[in-house]
């Protein structure tokens, strides 16, 4: 059998409420990574597995430093002889966890994320399930190559695209117009039907990297009538390396926005067009050639955020960065 690791992080997968049905007022952290074990035999009919337990939190405490130590850990055990990693974490922030490994961790073997919607001990729980899908993919020779996958209610999600879409339902892990890249069957198989075309995991330009620190960027949300006065709070702060503009439609933003990211961007600041909407490319137009812009491409505004950190780890030229999101 292959070798896996087992990261746990926290999050409801790890949760248990006060009753059967408490579906809400749960507390993360109440497991770990062996009581999974302990709760889930079938596991080691599956793979050799050894425990790491990282933090145990819920995934809105997750950081920066969560991401680098956790990149660090990940790369240390494939170098040393796992055959691939799974790692617990709860749903809120896995997709931007995911991204960031996706684009740093210099392997092909399978690292599998995985999380659940309803605590560990609640009535239907996909929690049990969930993890027991995480090592069948992560053991699947299919799996090879294909960078940082979410797996959840049965379905396989590409780092990339994958959002969380609703707050409590079980389908809540969706990849748009792309789709997901596989599935886990009633047969108990993996099958897949699509692979990862932009660059990730060996073949990203941010695989071979170390990392102590990140740049400083933050998101701008454009809605209608903003007056701009955030992203200048956000200019004066001084504080900021680059801002995200999650904008509307095709990621335009209102004039005073505009204004607002030019004079950020006159100051140094580097300013990535997004869109709010979900699905497709944000591409230059005319309108922004006043001041020097990125286009997200179709990445969301929270993983376009990771991207620019990571891009403004090696360059501040503009058109070096719009080559990153271009590829990545």
């Amino acid at each position: 059998m292959k070798k896996i690791l087992l990261i746990a992080m926290g999050g409801t997968i790890s949760a248990h409420g006060t009753s059967r049905i408490d579906l809400k007022d749960y507390i993360s952290g109440q497991l770990t990574g062996d009581d999974f074990l302990e709760h889930i035999p079938e596991l080691y009919s599956i793979a050799n597995i050894d425990v790491k337990q990282m933090v145990n939190v819920s995934s809105t405490a997750i950081n920066e430093q969560h991401w680098i130590t956790l990149q660090r850990e990940i790369t240390q055990a494939l170098t040393a002889g796992y055959d691939g990693v799974v790692i617990t974490h709860g749903t809120n922030t896995i997709e931007e966890t995911a991204y960031f490994l996706h684009v740093t961790v210099p392997t092909q073997k399978p690292i599998v994320m995985v999380g659940a919607q309803r605590p560990f001990n609640a009535m239907s729980s996909d929690a049990q399930m969930n993890l027991l899908h995480a090592f069948r993919v992560a053991v699947h020779p299919d799996a090879y190559g294909k960078g940082v996958v979410v797996v959840a209610n049965d379905e396989i999600s590409c780092a990339r695209e994958v959002t969380k879409t609703n707050t409590y339902r079980l389908e809540t892990f969706q990849s748009g117009q792309f789709g997901y890249l596989g599935f886990i069957d009633p047969d108990n198989t993996v099958q897949f039907y699509r692979t990862p075309t932009r660059l990730h995991t060996y073949q990203s330009a941010f695989a071979q990297k170390s990392y102590d620190d990140m740049p400083r960027v933050g998101i701008i949300y454009s809605y209608a009538g903003a007056t701009g006065d955030l992203i200048r709070l956000a200019t004066e702060a001084n504080v900021y390396d680059g801002i995200v503009m999650a904008g509307t439609g095709a990621g335009r933003c209102s004039p005073d926005e505009d204004v607002a990211l030019a004079e950020a961007a006159n100051k140094g600041v580097v300013i990535v067009r997004s869109s709010r909407v979900g699905n497709g490319r944000v591409v230059g137009i005319e309108h922004f050639n006043q001041y020097p812009v990125v286009c997200a491409d179709n990445l969301h505004p929270q993983k376009a955020r990771i991207l620019l950190m990571l891009a403004m780890t090696t360059t501040n030229n503009i058109t070096d960065i719009q080559t990153i999101f271009d590829t990545h």
